[in-house]
């Protein structure tokens, strides 16, 4: 049973059967999962009160939190505990404004603890989101992590450039940094209520020491982190997973900024490349560029004190800036040489350091080194280690990285929007470039949404179970096409209670969102639209011409 997917057409469902603004479900997002625990941050929109059911059977919930009360646009952190490890729960939020009637249950959703060694599992990453600066598309967005669900993972993870907004730094406010966290929360919270999401930072979010330092707290870096902290749960150091102990001031405490924890067979390690600077340049080039001893010393201990079959580190970009990838990892603190390449200085620039960052990685066995910054696609390996650059997850041009930033790249470089799919068997990681399209996008049949444009394997992948599974075929029958004043659907094939159909224009925005076979369309423009259908087992979707002239 495809749980995630059901419990995102539940929701829909769900949303479509109230009729009042009061009745509207709260926000989760989940985050912080362990062994035997998880986080989840509840927001709603008014005065709320609710209690939380869970239990490992879908519809059986064996234990129950006490109430508790939202304060309107307030998230609250409820931690589940005492659960079992390697288990998948399921819950439900019961929720009632206050000062009205009885309470109201939720879709089911649902989550995994943590994985134990040897167990298979999927996790997705995405990059650059930039719905700020406009260069990401909200609509493209919301396929992408559509997108996602559809994979299952036990988590996903944004390797930075979500919430910014660094451009106008020295005259942005506290309550302009609470609107671009918060406009992030019913994105993200149409699927996280279901995975679990971890923030990796960017360079836009503006979280460094050059912007720390000024005007005694009330500054970019301050602010952006305590409404980071304020709408999305980032782990901490707490047993389970390590990370920073510094305590910041300003009422920051643990900054949750870079981290790290252990998942199957899998070590998960997320840097911060950009708070430990050099705070008289706000892009530090060369040596002045630094993960500082105190993160370094942790890295270090973190990948020498594993015995993980694979390793995956996360960060924004190599470096922090520039572009590139194994270009980047040569030189200065990563790499040890100066820029011409002959020079060998680590020990003279970088005194009481074991050895570079791309030895530590070679030394102790990465896997793969993900980073974002450079909006494209690209697959590198240096010294058996995997540098992987991420695409945009919302570039409705498809190519803005890959005409800026692939010529920084010496192979495998992909043009495109979307995620990517890891794919974790005991022997054997599965990488998947899954594109998201706009429906607009894909009418030539060039393209389709959520195809894999590129793959890779690390490990002894002869006997795996990755492979995709096979699903019985469902046909998606339209009439008429072209329409007029309706449409009728019929279909066959694997089809639950949890049905949904959404009529789609060109440009992605939905126009009709219904569990019900026939669609109206007599109140529509004349045009290409698509309708997509969504079942607990089965995504498709098919082009409908609706043309109300001859």
């Amino acid at each position: 049973m495809h749980l995630t997917l059901k419990a995102i057409g539940l929701s829909i469902l769900f949303f479509l059967s109230q009729t009042s603004v009061h009745s509207q479900v709260p926000n989760i997002l989940l985050g912080r999962p362990s062994s035997t625990s998880i986080t989840l941050s509840i927001l709603a929109k008014q005065n709320t009160s609710f209690y939380v059911e869970y239990g490992t059977e879908p519809g059986l919930y064996s234990q129950i939190t006490t109430n508790q009360d939202l304060i309107a646009d307030t998230p609250l952190e409820l931690d589940l505990k005492n659960l079992l490890p390697d288990t998948r729960y399921f819950y439900r939020i019961n929720y009632r404004v206050i000062g009205t009637g009885n309470f109201i249950f939720s879709p089911e959703y649902s989550f995994h603890t943590q994985r134990k060694a040897g167990s298979s599992f999927v996790f997705t990453v995405e990059a650059d989101e930039h719905l700020y600066d406009k260069k990401g598309v909200e609509n493209l967005y919301q396929i992408c992590l559509m997108n996602q669900a559809l994979d299952q993972p036990d988590f996903m993870l944004s390797l930075g450039d979500i919430f910014g907004d660094d451009h106008n730094w020295s005259t942005i406010s506290s309550g302009e940094l609470d609107i671009l966290h918060k406009n992030y929360r019913p994105l993200l919270g149409s699927i996280c209520h279901s995975i679990p999401f971890y923030v990796c930072l960017g360079n836009h979010e503006g979280e460094n020491d050059y912007y720390f330092n000024k005007n005694q707290g009330n500054n970019l870096c301050v602010w952006g982190t305590q409404w980071r902290k304020f709408y999305y749960p980032n782990p901490f150091p707490d047993g389970f997973y390590s990370g920073n102990t510094t305590e910041e001031p300003y009422g920051i405490g643990h900054p949750e900024n870079y981290y790290a924890w252990t998942w199957g067979n899998t070590l998960f390690v997320v840097l911060d490349v950009y708070r430990d600077q050099n705070d008289s340049n706000v892009k530090p080039g060369a040596w002045d560029w630094t993960l500082g001893f105190p993160q370094y010393t942790w890295l270090k201990n973190t990948l020498e004190g594993s015995s993980a079959m694979f390793k995956f580190v996360f960060a924004h970009h190599i470096r922090g800036q520039g572009r590139g990838g194994i270009s980047n990892a040569k030189y200065f603190e990563w790499g040890g040489y100066e820029q011409n390449g002959s020079n060998f200085t680590f020990a003279a620039k970088r005194p009481g350091w074991a050895k570079p960052i791309h030895q530590l990685f070679k030394d102790n066995g990465v896997s793969i080194f993900f980073q974002g910054h450079d909006h494209v696609f690209a697959h590198e390996v240096l010294d058996g280690v995997t540098y992987q650059a991420l695409p945009m997850a919302a570039d409705s041009t498809y190519h803005i990285g890959m005409l800026a930033n692939s010529d920084a790249y010496t192979s495998d470089t992909v043009e495109g929007s979307g995620h990517l799919r890891v794919q974790v068997d005991p022997n054997c990681v599965k990488v998947d470039f899954v594109r998201a399209y706009l429906p607009a996008d894909t009418v030539d049949g060039k393209h389709k949404n959520k195809e894999v444009a590129f793959s890779y394997t690390l490990g002894n992948c002869s006997t795996t179970g990755l492979q995709p599974k096979n699903k019985k075929q469902t046909q998606l029958n339209i009439y008429p096409n072209p329409a007029h004043d309706f449409i009728d659907i019929s279909y066959s094939g694997n089809i639950n209670p949890s049905t949904i159909f959404r009529l789609l224009t060109s440009q992605g925005q939905v126009v009709e969102e219904t569990p019900l076979n026939r669609i109206e369309t007599k109140q529509l423009a004349d045009g290409i639209y698509t309708l997509q259908m969504w079942t607990g087992d089965v995504f498709i979707h098919q082009k409908v011409l609706i043309k109300h002239t001859n």
